[in-house]
């Protein structure tokens, strides 16, 4: 699902995060949240790994779950950057170390944003 593009100031697009809220469970909603801490780093670190590797495949398997889970929360920007780097893996090219790190980065103000919006949203 296509949605507006965000703004720098804007980690996770809030319709499609509601929208998770209301169809899984805002205590869910959490659960799932505590997953993705758990494996964005987990998936960071084996992307980074293949990189190094020069590893495409194995660029495109991690790049394509943190795309499906960026999806999943509204985290827009992240999968748009995760899609890139399994697009390039696709076309049997490894993205550079500066790209990983700023999916890296990007990762961070989405768990840190998914965080506060389910505090805040939590009834």
């Amino acid at each position: 699902m296509r949605r507006t593009p965000l703004t720098m100031a804007e980690p996770i697009d809030i319709a499609a995060f509601a929208e998770l809220q209301a169809s899984a469970g805002a205590d869910f909603v959490v659960e799932l949240i505590d997953t993705f801490a758990e494996e964005g780093p987990q998936l960071i670190a084996e992307l980074r790994a293949a990189l190094a590797a020069g590893a495409p495949e194995r660029v495109r398997r991690a790049s394509h779950a943190l795309k499906s889970n960026g999806q999943t929360f509204g985290a827009l920007r992240f999968a748009e950057q995760a899609r890139a780097l399994e697009m390039k893996s696709q076309a049997g090219v490894c993205a550079d170390r500066a790209e990983a790190e700023a999916l890296a980065d990007e990762f961070e103000r989405a768990l840190t944003a998914l965080r506060a919006l389910a505090a805040s949203r939590q009834g």
